[in-house]
């Protein structure tokens, strides 16, 4: 069975951009997670793929955003 990869929208794109951007922070600090990161309080990159996501999930439709 073959399996067709998914297009992802402008949303999950630009998550999956956010993610890359992250994780390559993450190899540059040595950390593999951003807990652990000594500069995690006013991260740019870490508050951006925490935006990109947000936006992933609701498609730029606004809202509120709780946890």
């Amino acid at each position: 069975m073959a399996s067709e990869a998914k297009t992802l929208d402008q949303w999950e794109q630009a998550r999956e951009e956010a993610k890359l951007r992250l994780q390559a922070c993450q190899k540059e600090h040595r950390v593999d997670s951003c807990m652990k990161c000594e500069k995690i309080i006013g991260c740019d990159v870490r508050n951006d793929y925490v935006k990109k996501v947000y936006e992933s999930m609701n498609k730029g439709q606004g809202g509120g955003f709780e946890f």
